[in-house]
């Protein structure tokens, strides 16, 4: 394994100025994260720690990655999907924050596996994941880089899901902190920020008129919820699809119409998939859908529409009839318009989450990943781990006090009345 020739791959480093601003309007919305930033520089938790990651390379990506570099931490990073670089703060992450980035918007699958190559060059310590592509290829073609891992990070649900199919397996050679998975965040990344986002990107791309729309919404999870509910509030007629009984049932008694995705393709006029799954919605279901349907993912990986069977079997495709937005002409002469390839849609159509969304999320990873670098080397298993729920609740408390919302607190009597089975 050799070192890169470069120590970053960019577009253009000409858009510095402009993603330096960028960056810095973000933060004005991340208090969260600067207050973590602020203690970092004093405590240098990082101090020298190499950190290899794979991550969107946006605004709030920037701020993540100034808090770790203020602690100490030398880091690479690569992006987690090519169509959610922001050139221009990949620019200036090199330029005014002298870090090693290798993204390009747009990127082809052979550059992006050299991104990957070019972040592991340096043997991590540390990895944080956006769907666990550093994690892949430690465990395929970096398995001499394992041994000096401590851990990582794992950004999103898609993620988790191929890591703890990993652990059952019993592949997974170093613990990982499912970052994803902790109220807070499933509350304000996943079923706020990702509902606004996706909405947004929708929006952008299409134009669509959401109220009066029939709109699919496949998976009721978190993300899925928070779809449902802000479509709802614009007046759009929600079809839920889902595999889960539990889920179905909180969906009906939610309101929803839930049906088979076969039941609910003639009848959309959009479809959002946002399962973590793959195929959700396949030839089938295309064969029945109206001229004019739209087909957006919100989920992190481009396979829960089956975009290759589109791809294969249209007799034409129109590219960017709207921006991020291409049009399959089938046999029939009938049109599905899919939104961004089917890759994530609020990143890839939009500019993701909202800083002050993001600022949750990251500050979540910054500590998540500095419990890591603290425990003694092999305390923690090789496995999926949760976030230490101390953090979880540090994190809503500074957000709190940034928000300048103070709570209730106990009084002696009633913690004593909640600690006593006598009283």
């Amino acid at each position: 394994m050799s070192a890169p020739r470069v120590q970053y791959d960019v577009a253009d480093l000409g858009l510095a100025a402009h993603g330096h601003s960028r960056i810095e309007w973000a933060d004005r919305s991340m208090p969260v994260l600067r207050a973590i930033r602020d203690r970092f520089a004093a405590q240098r938790p990082f101090e020298g720690v190499r950190i290899a990651a794979c991550l969107n390379i946006t605004a709030e990506t920037a701020n993540l990655v100034r808090t770790l570099q203020a602690g100490g931490a030398e880091i690479r990073l690569c992006a987690s999907n090519p169509l959610s670089t922001q050139d221009d703060t990949a620019a200036a992450l090199v330029t005014e924050f002298g870090v090693s980035v290798f993204a390009r918007h747009r990127s082809d699958s052979v550059t992006y596996r050299e991104h990957l190559d070019a972040v592991l060059a340096r043997a991590p310590e540390l990895v944080l994941d956006d769907a666990c592509d550093l994690a892949t290829a430690l465990h395929t073609d970096y398995q001499d880089l394992l041994a000096g891992l401590r851990g990582g990070c794992e950004e999103t649900t898609s993620g988790v899901v191929r890591l703890r199919a990993m652990a059952s397996a019993g592949a997974l050679r170093y613990p990982v902190v499912a970052v994803t998975d902790t109220p807070t965040k499933n509350l304000v990344d996943n079923r706020i920020g990702t509902a606004q986002s996706s909405i947004d990107a929708l929006l952008r791309s299409t134009n669509t008129l959401l109220a009066g729309a029939n709109v699919v919404v496949a998976g009721f999870g978190h993300v899925g919820q928070g779809i449902a509910a802000r479509l709802a509030g614009l007046g759009s007629r929600v079809i839920v699809t889902e595999v889960d009984p539990a889920r179905a049932l909180d969906a009906t008694l939610s309101g929803y119409a839930v049906l088979t995705m076969a039941e609910a393709a003639p009848l959309g006029d959009v479809f959002i998939t946002v399962t973590g799954n793959r195929d959700v919605i396949r030839d089938e279901h295309f064969a029945l859908m109206k001229d004019g349907a739209v087909l957006a993912n919100a989920g992190h990986f481009d396979l829960e529409i089956d975009v290759a069977w589109l791809a294969a079997n249209a007799i034409a495709r129109n590219v960017e009839v709207r921006p991020h937005v291409d049009e399959y002409v089938q046999k029939d002469g009938r049109r599905l318009l899919l939104v961004a390839e089917g890759r994530v849609a609020n990143l890839a159509g939009a500019e993701g989450h909202p800083a002050a969304v993001m600022d949750i999320a990251f500050g979540m990873q910054a500590l998540s990943a500095e419990w890591l670098l603290r425990t003694e080397p092999g305390v923690l298993p090789a496995a999926v781990l949760e976030v230490p729920p101390g953090i979880d609740r540090e994190i809503a408390r500074l957000k709190l006090a940034a928000l300048d919302v103070t709570l209730d607190i106990l009084t002696e009597t009633q913690l004593a009345y909640l600690t006593s089975w006598s009283s």
